[in-house]
């Protein structure tokens, strides 16, 4: 169910107990809004934040943000109230925490089958436990409803018993794995948190190591984050450029029946061509979002 050109630049964790917060959302620049009644919810609090998740979600008025609900795992005292609550209004996603194995994907499909959920409403998987990331193919191939992984890194790292460093080499193996896994898949993918909201610089490069790993996007604690995000996951103007520039270069060459193509010095080949259509594609893509206010 992933679609490989819709933006997701941007994920913002938005506690459902917070009415002012998914209010809030209606005019923030986030691609996503997560919509959260696990960790961002205490006990007593958690069956009013479903209820105004739900009333949030049925009023409308986010545009084109894609709209996620993460609720509490099934095994939990709230999961399945969770879910049952959620299944039929139409969000674009149900994200499921500490997801270990296919099985829990499975189970929460019959359960949204059962309770209503139209076809649109993906689920997404958090990728949080040692467990997860070793089990992360399975987990990418187990149903069709899936259509994201994210990355749960503070909950990894605790129990990975690692250290949050600015480099992020402690992560550099599980993010690396679940990145295949995704991708092997066709399902996009998010990275973790950035868990210091005054250390500016540390998130830029938290962003581009992303990127450079091949995320889709970040998810994101507050929005002052939001437009760090969305700067930095999109395709720069010399990016969109060049992926230009590659594409009539190849459609040039096709057309005068060469077989090679040289841009710029480099040898041009049908994977270059592929990637620059994605870049293009996506540049497009966040154009017509941002034109549309959402």
């Amino acid at each position: 169910m992933a679609d490989t050109v819709r933006p997701r630049r941007s994920a913002l964790y938005m506690p459902g107990s917070n009415a002012r917060a998914l209010e809030k959302g209606r005019s923030l620049p986030a691609d996503i809004l997560i919509l959260d009644l696990e960790d961002a919810v205490a006990p007593d609090a958690k069956e009013n934040a479903r209820e105004q998740i739900a009333a949030a979600i049925r009023e409308g008025g986010y545009g084109a943000r894609e709209i996620v609900v993460r609720i509490n795992a099934l095994d939990t005292p709230w999961g399945r109230a969770d879910l049952e609550a959620v299944a039929s209004l139409g969000a674009d996603a149900i994200l499921l925490p500490k997801v270990e194995d296919a099985r829990m994907v499975q189970n929460a499909e019959l359960l949204m089958n059962t309770h209503g959920a139209p076809r649109k409403t993906a689920i997404w998987c958090m990728i949080e436990t040692p467990r997860g990331v070793l089990h992360a193919d399975r987990i990418a191939g187990s149903d069709r409803r899936l259509g994201c992984l994210v990355m749960g890194t503070s909950d990894l790292a605790k129990d990975l018993h690692a250290a949050h460093t600015p480099d992020r080499l402690p992560m550099v193996a599980a993010l690396g794995h679940c990145v295949l896994a995704a991708r092997a898949h066709g399902l996009a993918i998010l990275d973790g948190v950035h868990l210091d909201l005054d250390d500016d610089e540390g998130f830029a490069q938290s962003c581009r190591q992303g990127r450079e790993f091949g995320f889709d996007g970040k998810t994101l604690i507050h929005p002052k984050t939001i437009a760090a995000a969305n700067e930095i996951f999109a395709p720069g103007e010399a990016e969109l450029a060049q992926a230009r520039k590659i594409i009539a270069a190849h459609a040039e060459a096709q057309a005068a029946g060469k077989g090679v193509v040289v841009v710029d010095g480099r040898l041009i080949e049908n994977l270059h061509v592929e990637d620059a259509q994605r870049l293009v594609a996506m540049g497009k893509a966040i154009a017509r979002r941002e034109s549309e206010g959402a």
